[in-house]
C-alpha cells in the first residue's frame, strides 16, 4: 500500500509540474532570420512560416522589417494570422518584391514582431503565441543550390530596436511613394 501511494504520490508530482510548464507558454515576441540568393532566376525561392499557436484565442499580426546586407531597410509590412492559423510568405514574391531604393537584394536580415496591434509595422503592441520557420537556399557546387529550413531565432526585442524598426518603418512608408511596402499572402493561400 506504501508503495502504491509513493507511485501515485509521484504521478501526481509529474502531471502537475508537467501542466505548469505547459501552461507557462512560450513569451517570445521577436524573430530574426536571413535570406540567401534571393531574386536569382536560378535558385528556387525561400518561405517564412509562422503558425499562431491559438493560446490567446485572438489574431496576431507579424510585422516584418527586411533589410539588405547593408543593413539598410528594404520592405515593411503586417500580415494577419488567425488562432491556430499558419502564415506563408515568399521572400522574392511578397517580401523584396517592392524594395524601398529599388536595388535588387539578393541577402539580407528578415526581422519578425509578433503583435496583437492590426496590421501596424508602425506602431506594434508585442504578443506571444507565434512560431515560425525559413527555408534557405544554399548554393552548392555546380549550378545546384540546396534548401534547408530553420526555427526562426528567438531575439530580445529591446524597447531602441523596437522604437528604431516602427520608426524605420513610418519613414519608408511616407518616403518612399508605395515603394518599401511589402505584401502579404492571405493565410488560407500558398504560392
Amino acid at each position: 500500500m506504501k508503495k502504491l501511494a509513493v507511485l501515485l504520490s509521484l504521478t501526481l508530482a509529474i502531471v502537475l509540474l508537467g501542466g505548469s510548464a505547459l501552461a507557462q507558454g512560450d513569451n517570445s515576441v521577436y524573430f530574426t532570420t536571413y535570406y540567401s540568393n534571393a531574386r536569382n532566376a536560378a535558385a528556387p525561392d525561400e518561405t517564412i512560416r509562422i503558425i499562431n499557436d491559438g493560446d490567446t484565442g485572438n489574431w496576431l499580426w507579424e510585422s516584418f522589417y527586411v533589410f539588405d546586407d547593408s543593413q539598410e531597410l528594404q520592405e515593411c509590412c503586417a500580415c494577419g494570422v488567425s488562432p491556430d492559423g499558419l502564415l506563408s510568405e515568399s521572400v522574392n514574391g511578397e517580401l523584396l518584391a517592392n524594395p524601398l531604393t529599388g536595388k535588387v537584394n539578393t541577402r539580407g536580415v528578415i526581422k519578425v514582431i509578433s503583435s496583437s496591434s492590426s496590421g501596424a509595422p508602425v506602431a506594434n503592441t508585442p504578443a506571444p503565441g507565434s512560431h515560425g520557420t525559413a527555408t534557405h537556399v544554399q548554393h552548392a557546387l555546380g549550378a545546384n543550390y540546396q534548401i534547408t529550413e530553420t526555427p526562426l531565432a528567438d531575439s530580445n526585442l529591446t524597447s531602441s530596436e523596437q522604437t528604431m524598426l516602427q520608426n524605420l518603418c513610418s519613414y519608408a512608408i511616407t518616403l518612399g511613394s508605395g515603394s518599401g511596402v511589402c505584401g502579404c499572402t492571405l493565410e488560407d493561400h500558398d504560392f
